[in-house]
C-alpha cells in the first residue's frame, strides 16, 4: 500500500504524522540529548520558555523536561513494539496449534485463554510487575502476558476455516508432516487479521506502561511519560506544566499509533474490495 493512498485519509493521515514524530523523537534522543535525562539540569521549576537551553522547563529536581519527552518517546515506542511482538508471536502459535489440531488440544488451550481473560489486563500486569520487580523487560513481559489472547483467539479462527481448504487437503495428500503444514502453509494465510490487532496492542501496551509508571512499578532507571507525570503531581498546583505537557505528549502518541494503524487496516480492506 502507498503513503499516498494513506494519506487522501484525514485520520490516517494525522495518525501517520504523529506517529513519524513519535518515530523521530526517539531516534534523535540520544543525538539531542546525549546526557543521562534524569541528570540535573539547571535551577529546580524552572517554567518554560524561561530559558531557551532548557525551553520547556525543569521539574522539582532540575531535571530537563524536553530531554524527559525525547528518552520517553523511546522507551514507549521500545514497550509498545516489544509487546505487541511478543503476544502477537505468542497468539499466533497458540491459536494456529488449537485450530489446526484441534479435539482434547483445542479445548485445553481455549480454556487457558478463557482463563487469562477473566483477569483484567493492567491488574495481571500489575500483579506481575509487583512480584519479579519493576525493569523494562519485565514490563514488556507482563504487557504480553496480558494482550496474547486477542490473537489467539482471531489466530484460532482463521485457521479453523484454512484448514479445511483444498491446498492444505493436498499437502496432508503429499505426506507433509502436520506441524510443517501448521506452521509453514496454514500460519501465514492466518496472520493478516491478526497482524491488524497490531497498532491496538502497541497503543494498549503504551498506556499500560505509562500507568505501572505512574504507580512507580516503571524501570527506575529510564524515563517514561508516566513517571513524569506522577513526578508533577505533587506540585500540580504551582507547576501543572510538569504533568500537563507528559500527559499530552502520551494521548497523541496513543492516538498517532490507533488511527495510523486503522488507516493500514481500512486502506488494506479496501484494496481488497477493489481486487
Amino acid at each position: 500500500m502507498s503513503l499516498s493512498r494513506l494519506f487522501r485519509a484525514p485520520e490516517a493521515a494525522a495518525g501517520l504524522v504523529i506517529l513519524g514524530l513519535l518515530v523521530a523523537m526517539a531516534v534523535a534522543a540520544p543525538w539531542l540529548f546525549p546526557r543521562d535525562p534524569l541528570a540535573i539540569a539547571g535551577q529546580p521549576l524552572l517554567p518554560p520558555f524561561q530559558d531557551w537551553a532548557l525551553p520547556l522547563g525543569t521539574d522539582r529536581l532540575g531535571r530537563d523536561v524536553v530531554a524527559g519527552l525525547f528518552h520517553s518517546a523511546r522507551t514507549s515506542l521500545a514497550v509498545g513494539l516489544a509487546a505487541a511482538a511478543a503476544s502477537i508471536l505468542v497468539g499466533s502459535i497458540v491459536g494456529t496449534v488449537a485450530g489446526f489440531a484441534g479435539g482434547f488440544v483445542d479445548e485445553v488451550l481455549m480454556r487457558i485463554t478463557d482463563a487469562f481473560q477473566t483477569v483484567p489486563g493492567f491488574l495481571l500486569s500489575l500483579a506481575l510487575v509487583s512480584v519479579v520487580g519493576p525493569s523494562l523487560s519485565v514490563v514488556v513481559a507482563a504487557i504480553a502476558l496480558s494482550a496474547w489472547t486477542g490473537p489467539t483467539r482471531i489466530a484460532r479462527a482463521e485457521v479453523l476455516s484454512i484448514r479445511e481448504r483444498d491446498y492444505v487437503a493436498s499437502a496432508r495428500v503429499i505426506g507433509m508432516h502436520p506441524v510443517e503444514i501448521a506452521f509453514r502453509e496454514v500460519l501465514p494465510n492466518a496472520l493478516p487479521p491478526v497482524l491488524a490487532l497490531s497498532s491496538v496492542i502497541v497503543a494498549a501496551a503504551i498506556l499500560t506502561e505509562a500507568a505501572l509508571s505512574f504507580l512507580g512499578l516503571g524501570d527506575p532507571n529510564r524515563v517514561t511519560w508516566g513517571g513524569m507525570i506522577a513526578e508533577g503531581r505533587a506540585v500540580l498546583r504551582s507547576a501543572p506544566y510538569l504533568s500537563v505537557i507528559p500527559g499530552i505528549a502520551l494521548v497523541l502518541s496513543v492516538l498517532g499509533v490507533y488511527l495510523a494503524g486503522e488507516g493500514v487496516v481500512e486502506g488494506t480492506a479496501a484494496r481488497e474490495g477493489q481486487a
